[in-house]
Formats: structure tokens, C-alpha cells, sequence
């Protein structure tokens, strides 16, 4: 019985680290390590001077790995909160919006048609630890950004089952 439950232990560690890459170390992690701890990513972006960029959406949080031109992990970070938002800016293109946020949710996703308008959603944790929808609005023509805005679930109704909107419950 001990050893089941030392096995199970290191297997929900394992399953922890992987969710947001911690142990991986700056400096010293490839891009074999990040992808054997994190898995596949959803988004990834090659740049001409040989750096990567992962996309890793997690539920309420989005990973963003950097991988330097020397091939080795610079940062993770979770891009879900309003100083990432902040740089969606009016007249960004789509493939911009990626890269700052990664994919949204695509069971979120609508295009409104009398307004010709497409509309990207993500769930956060806000500061107040309460799940929250941040959304881009896309002018469908243009393809560029139109606005953004960002309500927490309880305004919209769209708490838990027993209520509860806050970050603990949407994991």
C-alpha cells in the first residue's frame, strides 16, 4: 500500500509540473525537455533569428514559452491577465493577437453577421481570484482588432453549480 501511494504521489507531481512547466530552468531546459514535461504545444511560432515561441492553454491560464536563438528556455509565463490584455490594441491583426494571448477558446468563438463582427473569448483568474471572460472583437471584413472587453462570470450568470465564480471551481 505504501508503495501505491508513493507511486501515485510521483505521478500527480509529474502531472502538476506539466501543467505549467515548473522545473524547467531558464538557462538550461531545450526545447526536448519542455515538450517531454509540457507536451505538444497548441501554437508555435519560429522566428528568422532562430527563436520559439510556445502557446500552452491551460484552462484559465495560457503559457507562453521563449526559447532563445541558443535553443535553451528563456521564460514561461502565464499570459492571462490585464497587462498582457492591455497590449491587444485596436487595428491588430489576428495572427498578432496569437502570439500575444495564444488560441482562444474555439467553443467561444462567434461571428456575429449583421455587425460583421467575430469575436475571440479566453477565461482568466482575475485579480480577485474570479473567473472572468476577456474577449477581442474583430472587425470581420478588416480582420483587425475593433475593441476588447473583459466581465467576470458572475456578471454574465455564468458561475459554478454550486454557485461559486471563484478560480478554484474552473480548473
Amino acid at each position: 500500500m505504501k508503495l501505491f501511494i508513493a507511486i501515485l504521489s510521483a505521478l500527480l507531481l509529474v502531472a502538476c509540473a506539466s501543467y505549467s512547466g515548473r522545473g524547467l530552468k531558464p538557462g538550461q531546459a531545450q526545447l526536448e525537455d519542455i515538450l517531454s514535461v509540457m507536451g505538444n504545444p497548441a501554437m508555435r511560432w519560429q522566428d528568422s533569428d532562430g527563436s520559439v515561441q510556445l502557446a500552452y492553454p491551460r484552462g484559465i491560464h495560457t503559457f507562453m514559452v521563449q526559447i532563445g536563438t541558443d535553443g535553451k528556455l528563456q521564460r514561461i509565463e502565464n499570459v492571462m491577465d490585464m497587462k498582457t490584455f492591455a497590449q491587444v490594441l485596436p487595428g491588430m491583426t489576428k495572427s498578432r493577437v496569437l502570439r500575444i494571448l495564444g488560441p482562444s477558446d474555439p467553443s467561444a468563438t462567434a461571428y456575429y453577421k449583421a455587425r460583421d463582427e467575430l469575436v475571440w473569448e479566453w477565461r482568466y483568474c482575475d485579480e480577485w481570484n474570479e473567473t472572468a471572460r476577456f474577449e477581442v472583437l474583430f472587425d470581420g471584413s478588416k480582420e483587425a482588432v475593433r475593441s476588447t472587453k473583459s466581465l467576470t462570470e458572475s456578471l454574465l450568470g455564468l458561475c459554478g453549480p454550486d454557485g461559486s465564480c471563484t478560480c478554484a471551481h474552473a480548473k
